[in-house]
C-alpha cells in the first residue's frame, strides 16, 4: 500500500513545487490539470476544472485512494484575475467561484468517502483570505470562501480520522502572481517591500507547510498563514 497525493493545478507554482516535494518523500503523485506536470514520475490526467468531475477520472481516483494506506488532497488550482467592485461581471465571479470553491467542493464529494483515515485533505487559500486589495475582488471573495469551504469540511468529516487544513500563502513568486502584474518587476520589488522579510515566498516553502500540515492531524480545520510576516500600514 502507498500513500496518494492527489494534487489540482500542478503545472506550475505551488502545485509543481507540491508535487516535486511528495513525490520526493515517496508519494505517488497524480496532477489534475489541463497542462501536465513538469516533475518527472508524476502522473497527469488532464482536468477541466471549469467542469464536474467526470466518471471515468472519477473512477480512476477513487481506484487509487483503494489501493492506498493514506492519502492527500491538496486543492492548489486557482483563478486569479484583475477586476473591482466598480466594474466585475458575473461571469468574471463565476469563473473565480468555479475553480476555487466549486471544483475543491466537487471533488471532495465523490472522494471522501473512500478516503482512508489517517489522510488530510489541504486547501490552499490565500493571505486575501482574511482581508483584501484593490483590484482582486473575485480572489479575494473567493478565498474568504475557501476558507469556509475548509472549516465547514471540517466539521463534516468529524470521527472520520480525516483532516483539514487551509495554507494560507502571502505574495508568492509564482507564474501567476507574475501574469497579474504583468511581469512588472517594480511592483514586485513594491509588493516585497510590504513582508517583513523584504522578499517573495518561494514555492518551495509553501509546499513544505503543506507537507508539515498533511502529516499533522493536529492541524484540523486550521488556517496556516504562511506570508513572511506582512507589514501592516
Amino acid at each position: 500500500m502507498s500513500r496518494l497525493a492527489i494534487i489540482t493545478g500542478a503545472s506550475a507554482g505551488i502545485g509543481a513545487a507540491t508535487a516535486r516535494r511528495l513525490h520526493a518523500d515517496g508519494w505517488r503523485v497524480i496532477n489534475l490539470s489541463r497542462r501536465p506536470c513538469p516533475v518527472n514520475g508524476v502522473e497527469s490526467l488532464e482536468t477541466d476544472l471549469a467542469e464536474a468531475p467526470s466518471p471515468s477520472l472519477v473512477e480512476t481516483l477513487r481506484a487509487a485512494c483503494a489501493d492506498s494506506e493514506r492519502v492527500a488532497v491538496v486543492h492548489n488550482a486557482g483563478l486569479l484575475a484583475s477586476d473591482s467592485a466598480q466594474g466585475i461581471t458575473t461571469a468574471q465571479l463565476h469563473a473565480a467561484l468555479q475553480i476555487n470553491v466549486v471544483a475543491p467542493a466537487a471533488l471532495n464529494a465523490t472522494l471522501i468517502d473512500a478516503l482512508p483515515a489517517g489522510s488530510a485533505i489541504v486547501f490552499i487559500g490565500s493571505t486575501l483570505g482574511d482581508k483584501a486589495v484593490g483590484g482582486a475582488l473575485s480572489y479575494a471573495t473567493s478565498k474568504h470562501a475557501v476558507h469556509g469551504l475548509m472549516r465547514a469540511t471540517c466539521q463534516d468529516l468529524a470521527g472520520t480520522g480525516v483532516h483539514t487544513a487551509v495554507v494560507a500563502p502571502g505574495f508568492t513568486d509564482t507564474e501567476m502572481l507574475r501574469d497579474h502584474v504583468g511581469g512588472d518587476s517594480d511592483i514586485l520589488d513594491a509588493i516585497a517591500s510590504g513582508v517583513t522579510f523584504g522578499r517573495l515566498i518561494e514555492p518551495e516553502e509553501i509546499a513544505a507547510t503543506i507537507a508539515f500540515c498533511i502529516d499533522n492531524a493536529v492541524i484540523n480545520g486550521a488556517v496556516i498563514h504562511a506570508n513572511l510576516g506582512q507589514i501592516e500600514r
